[in-house]
């Protein structure tokens, strides 16, 4: 079943990260994204609440972005158009998107956040492309996740284990899933008494059995840790 996704990922570990750093009160917003060759995707991309020179200066200086091009200036309301090629890290985290089958659906900043809107052709593959996401060294909480053609969020609970209960609701508690978070991944593994590595892999392991079970069993209830 076709699944649209809404993703969220941390400004700072992944695209323009630098300008968004320097220009804290940067607009942005992914217009399209075009393929350029089998292996590299060029966003298009709606700059606000910036000035040409200034946005021109932390682009060049910033690592995430290879090459960038102004394509059009809308005077009356101060958005620049932009042609970006990221840089290979970025890159590579896209990549994970489309190799799965991915379409970017929509993209933009928000409070710290780049929030992205995916659709999949099956749930395993958007299940596949956050795994994979994750493994570049990116985090990403799943915020919303439905099926194609339906209205409501689905909601449900959901089959862990007793480790990935305990890992996932001492990690609501403690904040790790607030935005700006409220714990690290590394001060909560220490409240755990379990190794960074572990921990990581047990909270996405958890994640992806509720994303399972949200598409498997639409008419559930979403439980939540006291």
């Amino acid at each position: 079943m076709t699944t649209i996704a809404e993703l969220s990922l941390s400004t700072d570990e992944f695209a323009l990260a630098e300008t968004l750093q320097q220009l804290p009160a940067l607009d942005v917003r992914v217009e399209s994204v075009v393929a350029e060759g089998p292996t590299r995707t060029v966003p298009l991309v709606w700059f606000s609440n910036v000035g040409h020179d200034e946005l021109e200066n932390a682009l060049e200086s910033d690592p995430t972005v290879a090459e960038h091009r102004q394509l059009l200036e809308n005077t009356e309301d101060g958005k620049l158009f932009y042609r970006l090629k990221y840089a290979a890290d970025v890159e590579s985290v896209c990549q994970c998107v489309y190799t799965d089958g991915g379409t970017v659906l929509d993209a933009q900043v928000t409070d710290g956040q780049w929030t992205l809107r995916l659709l999949f052709p099956h749930r395993e593959e958007l299940s596949d492309a956050v795994s994979a996401i994750e493994d570049c060294g990116v985090r990403v909480d799943i915020r919303r996740m439905v099926e194609a053609g339906q209205d409501e969020e689905l909601e449900t609970t959901a089959a862990l284990t007793e480790p990935q209960q305990e890992a996932i609701a001492e990690a609501y508690r403690q904040g790790y899933y607030d935005v700006p978070r409220e714990i690290s991944l590394e001060e909560l593994a220490n409240e755990l008494d379990i190794s960074h590595q572990a921990l990581s892999e047990r909270l996405r392991r958890a994640n992806r059995v509720l994303a399972g079970e949200q598409l498997d069993n639409p008419s559930g209830e979403m439980a939540t840790p006291d």
